[in-house]
């Protein structure tokens, strides 16, 4: 019999594409969202048990980030539920080069669980699913650092390796640190994305303070808006401007390349530029 699997975040990123491939294969799974029924949320620890009833295994990605101040407490008790209902192995998205996500890695490395850490960089997909999205479709893009460089992670790469993770016993009791296998600046990211939509997207270096501003105003919440803020402070200072062969090890395989994301997803016309209302 195949094992049950929770999914949490099952709406999300990384998430869904595990979800589907799970599906796909004919695994039997669980939907961990707050508008899943049962319903899980992260805040709400009362509606563990129910989600975790009879599972065999957990994708654990915390919302809004691993790196909040809540997130260990909550890994904490969530892991003590899952030993309560018999849970066999745990596959944790974590961040790198995030110095707070590293106890929440310990507690579930030292869970007596199965486990996997998929410690991953920046995802290509925040570009057209994530963050920089509306900034985008305005036709101007505000950043604080433009010049700083970090190896995109494909989440369709991540989400196959979380798959296996899951499945097969290949990657028990390891932790991965992924990249993807270049290196890219956001200015010239943005920059290639104007390029390839055939688009004027102008870039300007703004201060931060500016910068949280302009993602108040598209709506984002002060918990979000406070992790950004974090980020940009503590993990964009270089740290990061690395390639690790982790990702390809563990794949047996070559992953997508920023360029190649951005060629793909231009041809949906995600990134058509609203337009102006005057």
């Amino acid at each position: 019999m195949k094992p049950l699997t929770l999914v949490t975040g099952s709406n999300g990123k990384t998430g869904s594409r595990i979800l589907s491939r799970l599906i796909q294969s004919e695994y039997p799974v669980r939907l961990g969202s707050r508008i899943a029924n049962p319903t899980f949320d992260w805040e709400k620890p009362q509606t563990w048990d129910a989600v975790l009833k009879g599972v065999n295994q957990v994708y654990i990605s915390f919302q809004p980030d691993l790196a909040i101040p809540s997130a260990l407490e909550s890994i904490k008790l969530f892991v003590n539920r899952c030993k309560a209902h018999q849970v066999n192995r745990l596959v944790l998205l974590s961040g790198r080069g995030e110095p707070e996500c590293v106890e929440s890695e310990r507690v579930v490395q030292n869970s007596g669980l199965e486990w996997t850490i998929l410690r991953s960089s920046w995802f290509n997909q925040n570009f057209s699913e994530g963050m920089f999205l509306d900034q985008i479709l305005d036709g101007k893009v505000l950043f604080p650092i433009i010049t700083v460089k970090e190896p995109f992670v494909d989440i369709d790469d991540l989400a196959d390796l979380a798959f296996a993770a899951l499945v097969t016993n290949k990657h028990v009791n390891k932790l991965y640190e992924l990249t993807g296998s270049e290196l890219w600046d956001f200015k010239k990211a943005f920059q290639l994305i104007a390029d390839e939509t055939h688009q004027e997207i102008p870039i300007e270096e703004v201060p931060l303070s500016t910068y949280l501003s302009a993602l108040k105003d598209f709506g984002l919440p002060k918990e979000t808006l406070d992790f950004i803020e974090y980020l940009f402070i503590t993990v964009f200072d270089g740290r990061n401007e690395s390639i690790l062969k982790d990702m390809e090890l563990a794949l047996g395989r070559k992953t997508k390349n920023f360029k190649s994301y951005v060629e793909e997803t231009a041809k949906t016309g995600i990134w058509k530029l609203r337009e102006k209302i005057t």
